[in-house]
């Protein structure tokens, strides 16, 4: 018999009991934490620019030739693109649940690298990026002036600078994206006039900008083969690129026969501005940076949230005086508040299983073998999500929770027969345990293999149902597996040595809850008895129960996911085609109005011109 050799050897027993825990303690803290399993199809984004051209036009010369490539590429399973009125295009292309975002990365990578003999000259220069993309986006940090000190142009660039690279580099973040970001740029205002009295156009401009706006490289003085007499060598440096308007103004445009001049200046001006005006940022209606941070798959969200708070707090430190920051928008906060709820829900239900073990057994040792038990089977499911790639989460605690009872169980008819035989055959507690697992090996074997029939097919069901509910499955599964295993070597090495004689509790409650359970065990008997002579009398309520769940199946409402509120909503408001930034901005600051009124409403982020529905502008 299996269960002989532990029953003689319980250190071996407690030894194989105790690796296993220290085995899944030490995967508990690894494991990554999130709201729900990794469901969301891993995305891959190809974002390209044409400066000057409209929609249309970038449709037709940089979209279509890249999704003509990229088009049937591995494990794809459809893509998307936006073409806007201020040049830029974003192709997305969405892959099967499951696929390994790094390959799928670099298989779109090389298609696009076919495509790109095919794009225009202007486009090439500003490059092609292909890059994952993660729409888990765990944090929105908003960088603000309170006083107005500092303008949406100087927020956002000093976000770009100063916070983005250092986000980027905390370990489980995907992406650090400055929403409507206005990078600095060099604008030249040209007047129409002066330039067709000089007989100028626009390209002449463009043709002066890209001579005199270079990094020459000039060579040195000195250098071999030289004078034997030479005592220096030394690198010529000359004024390279131009960073400031006043060196952009002195750009010469054209010159004459005569000599003449003419300068940027003489036909325009120039002003430091930004790239694009295409959006803006607000936080409460005033201008702010948006920072969103994104976090890779698989990652822990709980820990991506954390380091970035600790980020921003150490550069928050060397901030100007009239710059602060905030996050309006934080993912995990609902995620700690669900797994808190679970933590608590799990810590009550041990708590009553274990009481109700002593209410029944009566006896602390009896009570304590069982109890012994839920640790190990839990931290050894621990290992193996850990192994198997899984993470902590609302369905895995769930599953935790509902396999308390199960856990138990094996353990509790363990501690119950060895008891029954110590009572009546007036044995050693060895010799009796030897004789209690002769007879229920057979059942708790075929208890764990009937679980397991029920929930090991859940593991495979296929797309995203499958993928949803299979670490619920999964956690069952295990702990049942574990479950089994201590009840065939831990049990019963403790029984062994743990477990005597029962004997007659005197208390008021125990003696209380013994006549009760004997009345209503015996009137159980009879009732059985009863019904087992008229088998077809239990058919009506068995049909009728049957009938119960089927109308409830069909009438009550069906969900891929519980509605619950997680504290924030999101409004994506469209206006007619062609309509300016300034309407936009005048329904934002309707809508903001009426947002900031709501007496729950703590924070109103506006991303003016960019759609969250596709993330585009």
């Amino acid at each position: 018999m299996f269960s002989r050799f532990f029953i003689y050897h319980p250190i071996f027993a407690s030894v194989v009991s105790i690796v296993i825990a220290i085995v899944g303690a030490l995967a508990l803290p690894l494991l990554p934490v999130e709201l729900f399993p990794d469901i969301t199809p891993p995305t891959v984004a190809v974002t390209a620019t044409y400066r000057g051209a409209d929609a249309e036009v970038v449709a037709d010369t940089v979209a279509t030739p890249i999704e003509e490539q990229v088009n049937g590429v591995e494990n794809m399973l459809y893509m998307s693109s936006s073409s806007t009125s201020d040049g830029n295009m974003t192709l997305t292309v969405t892959f099967d649940v499951g696929t390994d975002l790094d390959m799928a990365n670099v298989l779109v990578q090389n298609r696009v690298a076919i495509a790109n003999p095919s794009l225009p000259e202007d486009v090439k220069r500003e490059g092609v990026t292909t890059q994952k993309k993660s729409t888990n986006m765990t944090l929105v940090v908003a960088l603000n002036s309170p006083d107005e000190t500092f303008d949406g142009l100087y927020l956002s660039n000093y976000a770009t600078i100063n916070i983005n690279d250092e986000l980027a580099r905390i370990s489980g973040v995907s992406d650090v994206n400055v929403v409507n970001a206005l990078d600095f740029g060099m604008r030249i205002w040209m007047d129409p006039n002066q330039m067709d009295t000089r007989n100028i156009t626009t390209t002449d401009v463009v043709d002066a900008l890209r001579q005199q706006n270079v990094q020459v490289a000039a060579g040195q003085i000195g250098q071999e083969p030289s004078p034997k007499d030479q005592d220096f060598q030394l690198t010529v440096t000359t004024l390279g690129r131009l960073s400031s308007a006043d060196e952009f103004e002195d750009i010469i445009v054209k010159t004459g026969q005569e000599g003449q001049i003419t300068r940027i200046k003489d036909i325009g001006r120039v002003e430091l501005g930004a790239q694009s005006y295409s959006g803006y940022s607000q936080l409460d209606g005033k201008p702010a940076a948006l920072i969103a941070i994104y976090q890779l798959p698989g990652a822990n969200a709980l820990d991506v949230a954390e380091q970035s708070r600790k980020v921003l707090e150490r550069l928050s430190k060397d901030f100007p005086k009239g710059l602060e920051y905030s996050v309006p928008y934080d993912s995990t906060e609902f995620v700690t508040a669900s797994i808190d709820e679970v933590v608590k829900t799990l810590i009550v239900a041990l708590v009553l299983v274990f009481i109700v073990i002593f209410v029944f057994l009566q006896d602390f040792r009896a009570t304590l073998i069982p109890a012994v038990t839920i640790p190990v089977s839990l931290l050894g499911t621990m290992a193996v999500m850990l192994a198997m790639g899984y993470t902590i989460n609302t369905l895995s605690l769930f599953g935790i929770v509902l396999v308390i009872g199960i856990v138990v169980d094996d353990a509790i008819v363990v501690v119950e027969n060895v008891t029954r035989i110590l009572d009546t055959e007036k044995c050693s507690p060895k010799k009796a345990t030897e004789i209690a697992m002769m007879e229920i090996t057979g059942p708790v074997i075929a208890t764990t293999l009937v679980l397991l029939a029920v929930f090991v097919p859940t593991m495979v069901l296929p797309g995203i149902t499958g993928r949803l509910y299979r670490q619920f499955a999964l956690t069952i599964s295990i702990a049942t597996l574990f479950s089994s295993v201590c009840a065939l070597t831990l049990s019963p090495a403790m029984c062994g040595f743990m477990l005597r004689e029962t004997q007659e509790r005197r208390g008021f409650f125990f003696r209380g809850f013994n006549w009760c359970f004997d009345r209503s065990q015996n009137f159980y008997m009879r009732f059985v008895k009863s019904f087992v002579r008229h088998a077809f009398i239990m058919i009506i309520p068995l049909v009728a129960i049957f009938a119960a769940t089927g109308v409830g199946f069909v009438s009550v409402p069906g969900g891929f996911l519980p509605n619950e509120d997680q504290g924030y909503i999101f409004i994506n408001t469209q206006l007619p085609d062609g309509a300016s930034l300034n309407r936009t901005r005048e329904v934002q600051n309707r809508i903001n109005k009426i947002s900031a009124d709501l007496p729950s409403a703590t924070h109103v982020i506006t991303m003016g011109g960019f759609s969250i529905l596709n993330n585009s502008n």
